[in-house]
């Protein structure tokens, strides 16, 4: 006679099922993940979770959105609009603060930065009032840039949002410029290696401007 399996019924007692459900919240986490974080949590030294939970609520009180760009800071303006290294006449433009860490590891772009704070995705809910396209015309009315690169993802709503603003941008005076090729479609920046991410950079094309 073959003896059946009994299903555990098994639960973790509370606190740990809140947690795993809490960290299941961020990207990449799924239920075996999870669990491993949580109890590595338990076993860990007070002091360091401790530490992380300091973290975590600093994270939040302390860190805003800088006024000029969009991009996360401490100050009311980033070091990246206040530093006078940068090249003022030149604009880059990304939908998330994230993409300003992946453009910034290239070595390639001295430029500013603006954050669009997403994507236009009308299944979720995301059109262009929803996206800091009001700051962003006025940046370009009122400061002396001859470029703007539009340094969108190469997804369906990267591409939809980059031929919004080229639109968008019509009466723009200096020069419109994408992404060179050479980032496969559908990849986000944050996972393209840095080399691919440069040339891109460098080698971009135009899209309107002076002739």
């Amino acid at each position: 006679m073959t003896a059946q399996k009994v299903r555990s019924v098994y639960q973790h007692p509370a606190p740990i099922q809140r947690l795993c459900e809490s960290l299941m919240r961020l990207p990449g986490i799924g239920p075996k993940t999870a669990q491993r974080l949580a109890y590595h949590l338990l076993d860990a030294p007070l002091g360091e979770v401790q530490e992380m939970v300091a973290c975590l609520q600093s994270l939040r009180q302390d860190v805003g959105r800088c006024r000029t760009c969009g991009n996360f800071s401490q100050a009311e303006s980033c070091a990246l609009c206040t530093s006078e290294r940068r090249d003022r006449s030149l604009l880059c433009v990304v939908a998330q603060a994230r993409d300003i860490v992946a453009f910034e590891r290239t070595g390639e772009y001295r430029g500013l930065y603006h954050v669009l704070g997403g994507l236009l995705s009308p299944m979720d809910g995301r059109g262009p009032d929803q996206l800091n396209l009001e700051a962003l015309l006025k940046r370009i009315e009122s400061e002396n840039f001859q470029e703007v690169v539009l340094a969108t993802d190469p997804t369906v709503a990267g591409e939809a949002t980059a031929l919004y603003l080229e639109q968008l941008l019509e009466g723009f005076s200096g020069t419109v410029s994408r992404l060179a090729l050479g980032i496969p479609v559908g990849t986000d920046f944050e996972y393209t290696d840095d080399v691919t991410l440069g040339r891109a950079l460098s080698y971009r094309q135009r899209v309107k401007g002076r002739e």
